[in-house]
Order: structure tokens, then C-alpha cells, then sequence
């Protein structure tokens, strides 16, 4: 599994904790910024997260900004982002379960350390249903097609 990260300068000490709890488990992620918490811009990491993960070359993303908002919404103008803004492990089961999330959102302003790990776990651990599920997809993806123009 490979993990692309991503954050501005208010997701940037969450982030840190991430990479550190990633290497803890021995999952391979790449960090594409902020390296700092000098004030930029959340758009500009969700554009590369979300073209990484769209492409093919990571399976998953993970992004962090104050709150989620602003950092997931930018990730799913990528076509084939599903990005899920999750506070609960509940939401982070079900965005992969359901909806075959392939970017998780977290706010660092909204979420502890303790329980950003738990979601983060959550959401790489679990798998897409597929079944009925598919069908909502399928329609996500034409939606998404028709108006990729």
C-alpha cells in the first residue's frame, strides 16, 4: 500500500503524526507539502495529492487542513477523487465501505491525535463492498463525466 499525503500549514503538525504513525506500521507514503507551518494555500496539496491518487501511482490519500472542509472539497475537483471528510471511525469505515473513498480528509483543528490514528487505521484497513454499492459509483462517475468537459 502506498499513501500520498498532503496538508497546508494548519494540517501540518497532524500530518507529521500520520507520517510518524505510518512508519510505525511500515506503510509506504510519499509527502507532497506543506513542509512547513509557514501559511500557504490547501487547494495547492490537495491538487497534487488527489492527481497522484487519480493517476494510479498511490492507492490512497490522505490530506489534513484546519478543519477538512476546505482541503477535501479541492481533492474531489480531480475526476476519480472520492475524497471523505471523516471525524469518526464510523464515517471513515463507511466512506470506504460504501462509497470506495480513495482520499481521507481529516481537520486538525477538529479531530485529537488519538483519534486522527484510529480513523486513519479505519479507513486503510477497510474494503470496498462493491454489490449494491457498485451501482452508486457507477452513477458518481457519470455525474462526475458529465460535467469534465
Amino acid at each position: 500500500m502506498k499513501i500520498a499525503l498532503g496538508s497546508d500549514h494548519a494540517g501540518f503538525p497532524l500530518k507529521r503524526e500520520i507520517m510518524e504513525h505510518l512508519k510505525t506500521k511500515n506503510i509506504e507514503f510519499k509527502d507532497f507539502g506543506t513542509f512547513s507551518e509557514d501559511s500557504c494555500d490547501y487547494p495547492d496539496f490537495a491538487e497534487r495529492v488527489g492527481e497522484q491518487v487519480a493517476s494510479k501511482n498511490y492507492e490512497f490519500g490522505i490530506l489534513v487542513c484546519g478543519t477538512g472542509i476546505g482541503i477535501s472539497i479541492s481533492a474531489n475537483k480531480i475526476p476519480g477523487i472520492r475524497a471523505a471528510l471523516c471525524g469518526d471511525t464510523f464515517s471513515a469505515h463507511a466512506s470506504r465501505e460504501h462509497n470506495d473513498a480513495n482520499v481521507l480528509a481529516l481537520g486538525q483543528r477538529v479531530v485529537g491525535s488519538g483519534l486522527a490514528m484510529d480513523i486513519v487505521d479505519t479507513f486503510l484497513n477497510a474494503e470496498f463492498q462493491g454489490g449494491r454499492h457498485k451501482k452508486r459509483i457507477d452513477k458518481i462517475t457519470m455525474i462526475e463525466n458529465k460535467y469534465s468537459k
